[in-house]
């Protein structure tokens, strides 16, 4: 068994989930010292087909969500590979799976089935649009969960504009995080009372509650915002501008911040414009602020700017790409890139854990697994003998590699 420091040490899950939503939600306890064996079907996860790009034959995808895991891989249309995850599930702490409504149920390993064996178990559902309610039984992507909770009408670059997804998988990232917080939550009341309990959370939540700004207005209102670029619906300015050779991201929304950006590109005569002299007169007047500012910041390159707003101490950043990202010193100081030794693709770079604990500090220490790569491993530990592993093997109820 795992033998990490992390604040989940001695947790163990059983992750039944494929591409995202639940292997997030199994990274981030991964992380934090939960012993995370990944179950996969015989053929693997589908995401280790998402290539290109691979790294040594391995893809690139599957490796960044599934760092920190340990691998088994079984047939669940094979008994004797149902009755080997049933036994890792009796010893499990959680078990956290995102397949269709009703997949668990007709292998007889739903929570009321499990719980009836191992009362502490935490089941962590993940699924497109939750386990109740008229959408209950319908499947779900990222893209649909962003259309349907208002996020991609927010998103983009205005009004009469194509509406836009937010490019990362926001809802499948997000309800990884949200699954991880709930299984923690209810370890924690498990520890008090002994019991465990179902955690139900969705794609289709994880992106209404990015939502909070826009609802606000809306329910203030009446009226739906409209996107606004990189522009914020509450806060003036607040966004990218375009710079001589670039772009830079401005946050001078506050009055004090306000009169320190005017000295900083020389611009005293916007003080006292009636327009612009409060928050809410620029958010009133937001296309012609714009509209200004844009002109003052064109004179100069971004890396002037920053400099001179750096010495303003004035709320201000690059518009990195994700190359310039992972090279970024802070990103680095914070382990946020981090190696890892994979089994036959060599030291592969991942992201690191977003938290910091002064006391048990996250782990990001192993590559993920190739396919079966601890089913062995894991038998063992569950109590099967040498012959038993080798027989299950044969038998391909269960994959090694």
């Amino acid at each position: 068994m795992s033998t990490k420091t992390g604040p989940l040490s001695g947790m163990r899950v059983i992750e039944l989930a494929h591409i995202m939503a639940g292997p997030v939600c199994g990274l981030m306890l991964a992380d934090m010292g939960a012993d995370v064996i990944k179950v996969e079907k015989p053929a693997g996860d589908d995401s280790r087909r998402f290539v290109p790009p691979d790294i040594g034959g391995e893809a690139a995808a599957y490796m960044m969500m599934n760092r920190n895991k340990r691998g088994i891989s079984l047939n669940l249309k094979d008994p004797a590979g149902v009755a080997v995850l049933r036994k890792l599930l009796a010893e499990a702490d959680v078990v956290v799976e995102n397949y269709r409504m009703g997949t668990m149920e007709k292998l007889g390993l739903s929570y009321e089935d499990l719980a009836a064996a191992n009362p502490r178990l935490i089941y962590c559902e993940i699924s497109g649009f939750g386990r109740t309610g008229p959408y209950a039984d319908r499947g779900g992507f990222d893209l649909i969960a962003q259309g349907m909770s208002g996020l991609m009408s927010i998103t983009g670059e205005g009004p009469g504009r194509p509406p836009v997804k937010v490019a990362a998988p926001i809802s499948d990232i997000n309800a990884g995080i949200l699954g991880a917080m709930g299984v923690s939550a209810a370890y924690a009341n498990m520890l008090q009372t002994g019991l465990g309990q179902k955690v139900d959370t969705s794609l289709f939540e994880a992106a209404i509650v990015q939502t909070y700004w826009q609802s606000a207005i809306a329910f203030a209102t009446g009226d739906t915002p409209q996107p606004l670029g990189s522009a914020h619906p509450l806060n003036a300015p607040y966004q990218a501008f375009r710079t001589s050779d670039g772009w830079i991201n401005v946050g001078a929304a506050n009055q004090s911040n306000w009169l320190r950006f005017l000295d900083v590109i020389a611009a005293p005569e916007l003080d006292g414009d009636p327009r612009f002299n409060s928050n809410a007169a620029r958010i009133q007047n937001l296309p012609a602020l714009i509209d200004i500012l844009s002109g003052y910041l064109a004179r100069d390159t971004t890396e002037n700017w920053l400099a001179r707003m750096g010495e303003a101490k004035l709320p201000a950043g690059p518009v990195n790409d994700i190359l310039q990202m992972h090279a970024d010193p802070q990103a680095n100081a914070r382990d946020m890139i981090v190696d890892v030794d994979h089994a036959t693709a060599g030291k592969v770079k991942t992201i690191g854990h977003p938290v910091k604990y002064s006391r048990t500090p996250a782990q990001v220490d192993q590559a993920a697994p190739v396919l079966g790569q601890h089913s062995r491993e894991v038998l063992a530990e569950i109590g099967y003998d040498s012959s038993d592993i080798e027989a299950l093997i044969q038998s391909k109820a269960v994959i090694a590699s």
